[in-house]
């Protein structure tokens, strides 16, 4: 078996990618354009479009300006042991749903940051401290009561 590779590249900001790791992602509207419910609806089928095809989504949460997703890339080619980048994943995110948001909003130009804070997850209690993050981010926000009322936020059933 290959040991995982280690890329490490920056734009403005650094970026590492492990093989296999998990990550907590977060990227933000352009200029915090608050995005209205329809358009969340939108950004949160763009990110499971794929899922359980190029990555595994643990949690994710489309917030008003912001979302933050919880995820796994897989295997794209297993001949050449090669995993889906982050870059790919966010770029058929954004791009699908930037596209796609002035058909439930009034919007025309750029909708999302160009890039994204991204963040190895190193072990099981960094994982759940993240994970109860995104649950608690539309509550913390005052969108909601508690994290299953919001209806923007999703995690893999149990």
């Amino acid at each position: 078996m290959l040991e995982p590779k280690l890329k490490i590249y920056q734009r403005m900001l650094p970026h590492w990618e492990i093989d296999g790791a998990t990550y907590i992602i977060t990227f933000n509207t352009w200029e915090k354009l608050e995005l209205n419910p329809e358009a969340r609806q939108l950004v949160l089928n763009s990110c499971l479009f794929f899922n359980n095809k190029r990555y595994k989504i643990y949690a994710l949460v489309i917030m008003p300006d912001h979302v933050h997703i919880l995820i796994q890339p897989w295997l794209k080619s297993k001949t050449k042991n090669e995993y889906w980048s982050l870059s790919s994943i966010m770029h058929s995110i954004k791009s699908y749903s930037s596209n796609n948001i002035p058909s439930v909003m009034k919007h025309i130009g750029t909708v999302w940051q160009d890039e994204r804070h991204d963040h190895i997850i190193r072990n099981e209690q960094e994982f759940y401290i993240y994970w109860e993050y995104i649950r608690q981010n539309p509550v913390k926000a005052g969108l909601s009561n508690n994290p299953e009322e919001y209806p923007f936020l999703w995690q893999i059933p149990d």
